[in-house]
């Protein structure tokens, strides 16, 4: 940086990483304002369409999500999947794990409406883009499945967890974690059976 200066696009993607490490070490109170630092003088230097930008944006809104700051991390997912979906279409591969991450933001701040059409949206995508028996498709439709269950709408969640589970178990197998995820999903969902006496 003392040689590029601050706002090279070098010493950018450089403090974006070292943001990174801290945020993988787990100590997120030095990655945020590294991160804030880096995004700002990127968009002061790159402008807000450049993809550097959107990227430093999308690493904020994450880790702003991960201390549980949500109404911040909403405004950045927002932010940044208007730029992405403006930028390179709805459904680009980084278009759809950012409207994932906006809707898991809604969901952990209880904005269940709002959480369960975005999930809606998104397996729509990877149904389409992926195929119904594809890993993506299968972890969209529990993560849908998921957010069906906590608005209470049960009949949906279960019948959604068990097309989910039958199909996860026909192409990858019992044994494979989401396999096992959708079954425990599954179980705790349904009723236990009468109770012997």
């Amino acid at each position: 940086m003392r040689i590029l200066g601050a706002d090279h696009h070098k010493a950018l993607a450089s403090r974006n990483n070292l943001a990174g490490a801290y945020e993988s070490a787990g100590d997120l109170g030095r990655a945020i304002p590294l991160y804030e630092q880096t995004l700002n003088s990127a968009v002061r230097t790159l402008g807000e369409d450049n993809p550097s930008t959107v990227a430093y944006r999308y690493n904020l809104a994450s880790t702003q999500h991960a201390v549980g700051n949500l109404s911040p991390a909403i405004q950045l997912f927002e932010r940044t999947l208007d730029d992405m979906e403006r930028l390179w279409g709805e459904d680009n591969p980084n278009t759809l794990i950012c409207r994932d991450m906006l809707a898991f933001t809604h969901y952990a701040a209880d904005n269940l409406g709002l959480a369960v059409r975005l999930f809606q949206r998104n397996l729509r995508e990877r149904e389409r883009m992926c195929g119904d028996d594809h890993l993506d498709t299968l972890a969209s439709r529990n993560n849908l499945a998921n957010a069906y269950e906590s608005a209470g709408a049960l009949d949906l969640a279960d019948s959604l967890y068990e097309r989910t589970l039958r199909d996860a178990m026909r192409t990858v197998g019992e044994e494979h974690p989401l396999t096992k995820t959708v079954a425990a999903n599954l179980h705790s969902l349904r009723p236990l059976g009468p109770s012997e006496e």
